[in-house]
C-alpha cells in the first residue's frame, strides 16, 4: 500500500467485522520509530487461524481466496527491519476478555519505510462508516499528542449521530487542528 494509513483503515475493518464494539488507534512516534497498535474487543481467532494469520492464501473472505491486509502490513514492517505482532483471544475461550491487538513498528530512516499519509481521513472514515462503534484515535509524537474517543463526542452531541456530515466535517477539522498545534 502507498501509505500506513491504508493499513490502518484495511486492519480496523477487520476489526469492524469481527463484530468490535471498541476499536483503539494508537500511534507512538518518535525520530527513530513509528507503532501502530489497532486493538479491539471483536470475537477474536482460535489459534489454529491465528498461528496462519499472515498467509495470504488464509482469510476469512468468501469473496475470494486471498487477504492480503495483514500480510502487506507485516511486510511493511519488517521491510523496515522493524516488528509485527499479531495476538487474539477467541470469545469461545475467553467469553469476557476477547479480542484482537496488531502491532506494527517501522525504523522512519530506512529506505523502505512507507509515510504514514493521511490518517485523518483514515479516522474520519472509519467513524462515518461505523458511527456505533466507541473509536479510540491516539497519535503520541515527541511534540505532543492528538487523540479523539468517541464516546466524549456521543455523550456531547445526544441524538446527533456520529456519521452526520457536519459531525464528520467537525472531526476532521478537530483533527487536523491538533495536528497543526504540535507542528506535525
Amino acid at each position: 500500500m502507498k501509505e500506513l494509513s491504508l493499513n490502518v483503515l484495511d486492519i480496523a475493518c477487520n476489526s469492524v467485522k469481527a463484530g468490535a464494539d471498541k476499536i483503539d488507534i494508537l500511534l507512538t512516534e518518535n525520530e527513530e520509530e513509528l507503532t501502530i497498535s489497532i486493538s479491539d474487543n471483536g470475537c477474536g481467532m482460535k489459534a489454529d487461524f491465528l498461528e496462519d494469520v499472515a498467509n495470504p492464501f488464509r482469510t476469512t473472505r468468501t469473496t475470494r481466496k486471498v487477504g492480503l491486509g495483514i500480510p502487506l502490513f507485516k511486510m511493511a514492517a519488517l521491510q523496515t527491519d522493524g516488528e509485527f505482532s499479531i495476538t487474539s483471544k477467541h470469545k469461545d475461550e475467553f467469553p469476557e476478555e476477547h479480542g484482537t491487538q496488531t502491532v506494527a513498528t517501522f525504523r522512519k530512516g530506512h529506505i523502505d519505510f512507507t509515510p504514514l499519509g493521511d490518517i485523518v481521513s483514515t479516522v474520519t472514515v472509519l467513524i462515518q462508516g461505523s458511527p456505533l462503534i466507541r473509536w479510540c484515535f491516539c497519535h503520541k509524537t515527541e511534540k505532543g499528542q492528538v487523540s479523539l474517543d468517541t464516546d466524549e463526542l456521543k455523550a456531547v452531541l445526544g441524538a446527533v449521530p456520529l456519521d452526520n456530515y457536519e459531525v464528520i466535517n467537525w472531526i476532521s477539522e478537530y483533527l487536523k487542528e491538533q495536528y497543526n498545534e504540535i507542528g506535525y
